[in-house]
């Protein structure tokens, strides 16, 4: 059984990183969360959050949205491409009971999964697009 807590293999840490994301990456966006991704090249996801004192200015609150969103990640992570992505809260999430927080994300992860993003720092060619 595989341990419960977030590797740090999982876990996006450089501001490289997020700034990267920032800059050139797809988006998706929830009631309670908007998610940027791109390919990373490897053979996981990896997950950053970044949950400001704009959602909520307490502390207690925002690492409650940290936490359901690493449990949700932790659930899904097998069925996502390897991308990195970048979580943030929207203002509305603060105070919602968890299980709207965790149904949003999810359905965050879902259209993620259905995506599948090409190879990193490349356009993936028009071919390569999925037919629906």
């Amino acid at each position: 059984m595989r341990p419960a807590g977030l590797p740090r293999e999982l876990r996006l840490r450089l501001a490289g990183d997020f700034a990267a994301l920032r800059t050139s990456s797809g988006r998706l966006g929830g009631r309670c969360f908007h998610l940027r991704y791109r390919p990373n090249g490897l053979t996981h996801a990896r997950l950053g959050l970044a949950i400001s004192k704009r959602v909520s200015k307490r502390a207690v609150e925002r690492n409650r949205l940290k936490r359901l969103l690493r449990e949700s990640f932790r659930r899904i992570r097998d069925q996502l491409p390897p991308v990195d992505l970048v979580v943030t809260a929207r203002e509305q999430a603060a105070g919602l009971p968890g299980a709207e927080l965790l149904a949003d994300a999810e359905a965050l992860w879902r259209r993620l999964a259905a995506i599948r993003p090409g190879p990193p720092a490349a356009a993936a060619p028009a071919a390569s697009a999925p037919h629906h």
